[in-house]
C-alpha cells in the first residue's frame, strides 16, 4: 500500500489537531537536526554504501520527503490512548489494554473511545496478509529463536544505541540502569520470541497482546518526554521514537535476507524467505508501522532501509549511547548465579560483541566498536568460535529437518518446548514506563557539565582524544 506524499504529510500535521494534548506545541514544519540531506554529512548509512547510494537517494525528492514525514510521525491511535494518562494513570491504561487484548475490548465496559480505536486498528488485517504464510514463517523462525537468539539478543539490543538521536528516549526513561537493564533486554527477547509461537499473532494470541503493550509503552514514552522533559528538543531530535525508528528492529531478519538475496544477484525471495518476510511484516504491522515501510520485495526492503539510514545523521555521545551500551554489556542475564549460568553469561556476552560488530558494523564502520568501547578481544573471538561450533551444527541440522515431512513436526514440538522454556527464563514482561522515574535531573546536570567543559580553553597539547558527534 503506497500513500501519496501529500496524504502522508497531511497525516503528520493531523497529529497536532487530533491529539492536541500531546502534539499541540509541536511545530511540524521543523526539519530536525537528526534529519540530514547535506551530501557532506555523515549518516548512519555506512560509508561504503553511502558512496553507492546516497547521491541517488538525495536526488529523489519524493523519497527524501517521505523519510522526513515518517521521522515526525508517531503512532496516532496508541498516542491518543496514552494521552489519557492524566485521567487514568499509566497503570489504569495498561490494565484496560491488557484486558481488551485477553477478553476483547467489548468486554471492557469502561473502555474509552481511544482504546476502542486502538484495538480495532490492530484487529484490521491488511489486504496483503497471508496468515498461513505467517505461520510458516514463524515455524522456520523458531529454529533461530530457540538455538541462536539466546546468545545474540544482547548484541542485537545494543545496535539500537548506535545513534544519539534515536537512543535518547531510552536514556531519558532511565530504563537501562540497575536491574531494569536485564528486564529491558529480556522484554525485547520475550517479544520477538513470543511472536514465533504457533498462533501467537492471531487476534487472541500472546504476540498480539505483546505488540499492543509495546505500542502503548512507546506512546507513553512519547507523552512523558514531550510533556515533561526539558532535555528533549524537537528541533534537534524530532518526535520521540518515530515510527521509522522502530523499523530496523522489526524488519531486521527481512533486511538481512534481502541484502543476501541482492548480493547473490537474485531478484525474488524463495518460499522459505518469503514466509519469514511475511512474519516480519505482520509483526511490524501490529507494532504500528505504516504499511509503506513494510515492502515485500528484496529491493524494496533494501531501499527503505537505505532511505532511513541515509537521512539519519550519524551521532554518538558517551552520555547517551555510551551509558546505554555499558549498562547493557554489564548486565547479568541468567536467572541464577550458578557456575553454569555464570559461564553461559560470559560466553553469551563475548558472542554478542562479535555478532554485533559482524552484523551491524559493516561497510566501513568497524571503527565504531572501539569508540563504543565494545571492540572484541582475542578472547572474545575465541569464545565466539566455541559458541558457533555449538550453535551452527544445530541450526543447520534443524533447517534440513524442517523440510522433511513428519520429522519437521517432531522437531517443531521440541523447538516450541524450548521456546516456552526460554520465555519462562525471560520472565513476565512488564512493557511499562513510569514517567516519575525518568532520569531528567541527572541528564540535565550532565549536559550542563558537558557544556561548561566545552567552553573551557583547550590545553596546549590536547593529545589524541577524539570527539564523536
Amino acid at each position: 500500500m503506497t500513500i501519496t506524499l501529500k496524504a502522508l504529510q497531511a497525516k503528520v500535521l493531523d497529529q497536532k489537531t487530533r491529539i492536541p494534548s500531546l502534539y499541540g506545541d509541536v511545530d511540524f514544519s521543523i526539519v530536525p537536526e537528526r534529519f540530514s540531506t547535506n551530501p557532506q554529512d555523515r549518516t548512519m548509512l555506512p560509508p561504503k554504501y553511502a558512496r553507492l547510494h546516497r547521491k541517488e537517494l538525495l536526488a529523489d525528492h519524493d523519497r527524501v520527503e517521505r523519510a522526513l514525514a515518517y521521522t515526525m510521525l508517531g503512532d496516532s491511535v496508541a498516542d491518543a490512548y496514552a494521552a489519557l494518562m492524566p485521567q487514568y494513570g499509566f497503570r489504569g491504561l495498561i490494565g484496560m489494554l491488557s484486558r481488551s487484548c485477553v477478553y476483547g475490548v467489548e468486554k471492557v465496559p469502561e473502555a474509552p473511545k481511544e482504546l476502542v480505536d486502538f484495538i480495532r486498528s490492530m484487529e484490521r488485517r491488511p489486504a496483503w496478509l497471508d496468515m498461513k504464510l505467517v505461520e510458516e514463517g514463524a515455524r522456520y523462525s523458531r529454529n533461530q529463536m530457540a538455538v541462536m537468539v539466546p546468545f545474540a539478543i544482547r548484541g542485537a539490543f545494543i545496535a539500537t544505541f548506535m545513534n544519539k538521536y534515536s537512543g535518547l528516549p531510552m536514556a531519558l526513561t532511565g530504563a537501562l540502569s540497575g536491574q531494569s537493564t536485564e528486564q529491558r533486554v529480556k522484554e525485547t527477547a520475550s517479544f520477538f520470541t513470543t511472536a514465533t509461537l504457533p498462533g501467537a499473532l492471531e487476534r487472541f494470541g500472546t504476540g498480539f497482546h505483546a505488540a499492543a503493550m509495546v505500542r502503548l509503552m512507546h506512546s507513553m514514552v512519547r507523552f512523558n518526554i514531550l510533556k515533561r522533559s526539558k532535555a528533549w528538543d524537537v528541533a534537534v531530535h524530532g518526535i520521540p521514537i518515530p515510527q521509522i525508528d522502530q523499523m530496523p528492529a522489526g524488519t531486521m531478519p527481512s533486511f538481512l535476507m534481502a541484502y543476501d538475496v541482492i548480493r547473490k544477484g537474485r531478484k525474488h525471495f524463495n518460499r522459505r524467505e518469503r514466509a519469514v518476510v511475511e512474519l516480519c511484516r505482520y509483526q511490524s504491522y501490529l507494532l504500528g508501522l505504516p504499511e509503506e515501510l513494510l515492502p515485500d520485495s528484496p529491493q524494496g526492503i533494501y531501499d527503505v532501509m537505505v532511505a532511513y539510514t541515509g537521512t539519519l545523521r550519524d551521532g554518538y555521545d558517551d552520555e547517551t549511547c555510551g551509558e546505554l551500551i555499558r549498562a547493557t554489556m554489564k548486565a547479568y542475564l541468567p536467572e541464577e548465579k550458578s557456575l553454569k549460568n555464570r559461564i553461559y553469561n560470559e560466553f553469551e556476552r563475548s558472542f554478542s560483541k562479535v555478532f554485533f560488530t559482524r552484523v551491524f558494523l559493516q561497510g566501513g564502520t568497524r571503527d565504531k566498536a572501539g569508540i563504543m568501547g565494545i571492540e572484541p578481544s582475542l578472547f572474545d573471538y575465541a569464545k565466539f568460535g566455541a559458541v558457533s561450533m555449538y550453535v551452527m551444527p544445530q541450526l543447520i541440522a534443524n533447517r534440513i529437518v524442517q523440510e522433511v515431512p513428519l520429522l519437521n513436526r517432531v522437531l517443531d514440538y521440541f523447538l516450541v518446548d524450548e521456546i516456552n522454556r526460554l520465555l519462562v527464563s525471560y520472565g513476565h514482561p512488564e512493557f511499562a514506563t513510569d514517567g516519575s522515574k525518568y532520569k531528567e535531573e541527572a541528564m540535565a546536570k550532565r549536559k550542563a557539565s558537558a557544556k561548561a567543559q566545552a567552553r573551557m580553553p583547550l590545553p596546549a597539547n590536547p593529545g589524541s582524544g577524539a570527539a564523536h558527534a
